[in-house]
């Protein structure tokens, strides 16, 4: 006897009727033949609902790895905060070439990107988008906060203290003259923005992510 395979939600943004459907038959019916239909399967009704409120752009296309939690443990993780800021970092390779942007966490719009740079690493460029971000909310004044998928980027902020491993090269020396200035700012500023955990698995993924995974 075969598995019961487990229950999907289809988010449809555009369509005959946009909204979340509990079975294909019935998604079907809002997108066979419309043109331009924009729609998504997810694992949870909790993760369909949150993608529903949002911009498509941040889920479609990408793998959302959902775990499967519950109504409690959602409660408990919350929804971002907004208005807020997320970071991100892509790299191609460890090291290879890396770039990291901010953007708005509600609408995607992008504040800033910085590079591609050779030879860098993921945490390295997580880390100069914090930092990036904190320079960048200080000048304008902004109080909200940021939000990264990166642990050890987060706790290299709080440091004040990149522990990368990565070799200094003629091909990366930009990225280590920005680690420098990015340490000197922490050092010589004070900011009142909290640097936050994205949840990826309630929330789906990072709105700063590049989609190359």
């Amino acid at each position: 006897m075969s598995k019961k395979s487990k229950q999907k939600f289809y988010v449809v943004w555009e369509g005959v009727d946009p909204g979340i459907y509990d079975n294909w038959a019935d998604c079907k019916k809002q997108i066979e033949g419309f043109e331009g239909a924009v729609y998504k399967s997810f694992l949870t009704k909790e993760m369909a609902e949150y993608a529903f409120e949002r911009s498509p752009k941040q889920f479609i296309g990408k793998d959302m790895k959902e775990s499967l939690l519950s109504k409690e443990q959602l409660a408990m993780i919350g929804k971002p905060i907004l208005p807020s800021i997320c970071v991100d970092g892509a790299c191609s390779g460890s090291p290879g070439v890396a770039e990291y942007r901010g953007v708005d966490t509600e609408t995607g719009a992008e504040f800033f990107r910085q590079g591609p740079y050779d030879d860098g690493t993921n945490n390295v460029v997580e880390f100069l988008g914090i930092v990036h971000a904190l320079a960048f909310c200080k000048q304008r004044q902004l109080s909200m906060p940021i939000y990264s998928d990166s642990r050890n980027a987060i706790g290299w902020v709080k440091y004040k203290n990149p522990r990368t491993k990565l070799k200094a090269t003629k091909r990366n020396q930009k990225i280590f003259e920005l680690l420098d200035r990015a340490v000197k700012w922490l050092h010589q500023n004070e900011y009142k923005n909290k640097i936050l955990k994205w949840e990826t698995k309630a929330w789906g993924e990072n709105p700063a992510d590049f989609g190359r995974k």
